[in-house]
């Protein structure tokens, strides 16, 4: 084959463009996926160490139209964007108007549907840098050396408000982390509260049902003040430790900068030898922790509903790096097994006196997202995701969430390949054979998509011993009795809804009681209905005596 011959001129020989044939000489514009440019055996590295490694990937997909002509999206030069075709001056506009109608037909599909939780947020680019040698617990590669950084994207958000909903808000705070790592993206989904309403995930619909707008008149927007909600709350008595929190000014931060995150489940750190750790991730902000007053929060939701996404941004913008220190507890399944509640369920803590806290990381936010749509909004995290040296626990709400964090992401963007939305994508290389679907980018090469195989090598392989393998764990201890082993139910610790809620109001100063007893009241009188309102003063009577009696005055 004469492969030059086929780019002759008028009878000459020309060179084929970079990219068609030829070795181009920037190989980002040919790498086999949008992650592979950034550091492979096939194009090298692109970024010195400790470098914001994402950013050459991200780099691809940037546009800037400085000093550049409209075209329509397949490049071809507009001419006049003021003026539909038309039949005449006065006739009607003609459908062979194909730069109108691309235009409608792309402003028509502009929004893509919302989170149906933690709708409302915010993000912003930075890096997680290693600060303690914690290899002896985790061969995770965040973790892998001191002083060692990796490039994350972190995504603040409220849970029940729409997309267009204020910011201070009383409510929970997402808390999402996105480690791009060699060996995968990692998502630490948290909130800013340690624990949660529910301990199975079979609940989480109804839980998020009852705090939404009431389905008939779609009213309030963003507030748990409500009938549904309180009527919920107020017959699960599960939820009574975390609406403790959610009374309190936790729920009402002053600043992302200065509100802490919690991986809300126990994890596992699973090391090189196959040893597992059980484990609780905390962020804690430099800055410190500091709450809005409940009066304060309204007036800003009034006059300026962006409060927490305009003081994230601007911090960034002005050099002020918001910073937070990953903090961990540590234990093991022997020292869980002798606490008087159970590490797997959610609605509790393991309190700092029993696995003190550990420092071992600093996260950094430096750089603010170029496109809130296509950074923001599409990234997609999953609790699911995680890399050799994090392993998942048998905590019934995380493996729910496991399952419906994929699922939602289906829907939102569209199909299996999100993972090739450049925030999405890893920064290593993706070999499998999963393919095609809606939105494919990846051009794969060959005609194999199986394994195993002898026509491709055998590859790609089996990573072996350097791939992900979960604890090799012992279930069902039950079956040496004449238990069953397959039914619906809770262990017997779960059954303390209370005892930890009594240990957070006694751990509050006189202002802050005083502030989670006015949550309370404003919340209840706004619920119509008298039964449910006598209910919560029930619960709350199982808490302190006190507080039920401020909440009913």
């Amino acid at each position: 084959m004469n492969k030059p011959a086929e780019y002759a001129l008028r009878g000459k020989v020309s060179q084929p463009p970079q990219g068609a044939t030829a070795k181009p000489e920037n190989l980002d514009a040919t790498a086999s996926t949008i992650t592979e440019s950034n550091e492979s055996e096939k194009n090298g590295s692109k970024a010195a160490p400790g470098e914001n490694l994402n950013q050459g990937p991200l780099l691809k997909h940037r546009a800037d139209s400085l000093g550049r002509a409209l075209t329509t999206n397949q490049g071809v030069p507009v001419g006049d964007n003021q003026n539909s075709l038309r039949a005449g001056l006065r006739g009607p506009t003609l459908l062979e108007d194909f730069i109108l109608r691309e235009k409608i037909t792309h402003f028509d599909h502009e929004r893509i549907p919302e989170r149906v939780v933690h709708a409302r947020g915010s993000g912003a680019h930075g890096y997680f840098e290693c600060t303690e040698d914690i290899t002896s617990l985790t061969r995770a590669a965040p973790f892998a050396k001191v002083g060692k950084r990796t490039p994350v994207f972190v995504r603040f958000s409220t849970v029940a408000g729409e997309r267009g909903s204020a910011d201070t808000v009383r409510d929970v705070r997402g808390f999402a982390v996105k480690f791009y790592t060699e060996e995968g993206n990692w998502d630490l989904v948290g909130n800013n509260i340690p624990v949660f309403f529910i301990q199975d995930a079979m609940k989480f619909p109804d839980v998020v049902h009852a705090v939404k707008p009431e389905p008939h008149h779609q009213m309030p927007q963003a507030s748990s003040a409500h009938d549904t909600f309180w009527d919920f709350i107020s017959l699960m008595p599960e939820s009574m430790h975390m609406i403790m929190w959610q009374m309190s000014d936790r729920a009402i931060p002053r600043s992302y900068r200065t509100m802490q995150g919690f991986g809300v489940h126990t994890f596992r750190l699973v090391n090189a030898a196959g040893q597992a750790t059980l484990v609780k991730f905390h962020w804690t902000p430099v800055l410190g922790t500091h709450s809005l007053d409940w009066d304060e929060a309204v007036k800003i939701a009034g006059a300026d509903p962006d409060f927490h996404r305009r003081d994230l941004w601007e911090a960034i913008e002005g050099g002020a790096f918001p910073e937070y220190l990953l903090q961990i507890q540590t234990f093991t399944e022997a020292e869980a097994e002798t606490w008087s509640f159970d590490v797997l369920d959610a609605t509790k803590i393991v309190p700092e006196e029993l696995a003190p806290l550990r420092t071992v990381g600093r996260l950094v936010l430096n750089r603010n997202p170029d496109n809130f749509f296509a950074e923001t909004e599409q990234v997609a995290f999953c609790t699911q995701h995680v890399v050799p040296g994090i392993d998942f626990t048998n905590d019934p709400l995380l493996q729910g969430r496991n399952f419906s964090y994929l699922d939602t992401q289906l829907l939102r963007l569209g199909g299996p390949n999100f993972h090739e939305i450049p925030i999405n994508a890893p920064v290593a290389q993706v070999h499998n054979n999963q393919r095609d679907g809606f939105h494919r980018q990846t051009i794969h090469r060959g005609r194999v998509n199986y394994e195993p195989n002898s026509l491709a090598g055998g590859c790609p392989f089996q990573a072996g011993a350097r791939g992900f393998a979960s604890v090799a764990e012992r279930l069902l201890a039950q079956q040496a009795t004449s238990e069953p082993t397959k039914l619906r139910a809770k262990p017997e610790k779960f059954a303390d809804h209370t005892t930890q809620a009594r240990l957070f109001w006694a751990s509050q100063t006189p202002i802050e009681r005083e502030h989670i007893a006015r949550a309370f009241r404003f919340e209840l009188t706004r619920v119509q209905t008298q039964a449910v309102r006598e209910r919560m003063v029930r619960m709350l009577r199982n808490v302190d005596e006190g507080l039920a009696a401020r909440v009913a005055a």
